[in-house]
């Protein structure tokens, strides 16, 4: 028995044709909406952030970033559920490693996607059953092993640089946006200070910033427990009197 409410559905892929397909079966079975067909993940981190999506019907292996990658760069609150499709069966235990909620393999079937419809209608359903309090459609979203981010996704003009947390000095955040901060310059990127605050291992030393301390040439102690860091490249970094201990302490002073 179908429901009202259609998901909200959001493709992934670096293939047009793959996209285009997959968002012809699903939009056929009358239960979704697809709300964005994406060539790559920053678009769709873009997207995930903006419209919050039921379900992400995501590939594995795409340039630059991949989906294991991708879902490492989301927000806990926007996470949607996550069905990949892969041509390769190789990535199923790691994907289900990964709490994806099913694993398709392309080129997609009518009756196998018919299964992942009613697992994503269970899901759903109970959990607005458990009182709705977990997501924007009142879903529980799952809860992913994140790993690590080594590299982090920056927007230049046409293109997308990847820089490597170990040179980055420090990333900033303000009105405009938030920007990786290394030697060579400042890089805009998607991501929030929360995913790379959890998720690397830079440390927090302001509201609006955090620091690569392998990349601190020196700290100057101001009073009213404030301080500074100035980066081997001679740029400055403040820190708030609320993370000033905890950079003390991981400095050694």
């Amino acid at each position: 028995m179908k429901s009202d409410y259609k998901m909200q559905a959001l493709i992934v892929d670096d293939e047009i044709h793959a996209r285009d397909e997959l968002a012809a079966l699903i939009e056929e079975t009358g239960e979704f909406s697809v709300t964005g067909r994406c060539a790559n993940a920053l678009e769709a981190l873009q997207l995930i952030k903006s419209s919050r999506p039921d379900v992400v019907f995501l590939d594995i292996q795409m340039p630059m970033v991949n989906g294991f990658e991708l879902l490492s760069m989301i927000d806990e609150e926007d996470m949607p559920l996550v069905v990949f499709v892969s041509a390769y069966d190789e990535y199923a235990i790691e994907a289900f490693e990964a709490n994806a909620l099913d694993y398709l393999l392309k080129p997609v079937e009518k009756e196998r996607l018919s299964k992942t419809v009613l697992r994503l209608r269970k899901n759903l359903e109970q959990d607005k059953r458990m009182g709705g309090m977990y997501g924007p459609h009142g879903d529980k979203r799952p809860c992913y092993p994140f790993s690590e981010i080594t590299r982090i996704p920056c927007l230049l003009s046409n293109r997308v640089k990847l820089i490597d947390t170990s040179t980055v000095e420090f990333i900033r955040s303000d009105i405009a946006g938030l920007y990786v901060v290394c030697p060579s310059g400042e890089f805009y990127t998607e991501l929030t200070l929360k995913v790379l605050e959890a998720r690397t291992k830079l440390v927090r030393c302001h509201r609006q910033f955090l620091v690569n301390l392998d990349c601190v040439d020196e700290i100057i102690l101001h009073g009213n427990l404030l301080a500074q860091m100035q980066t081997k490249s001679g740029r400055s970094v403040p820190v708030s009197r609320r993370y000033l201990k905890k950079v003390k302490d991981k400095l050694g002073i």
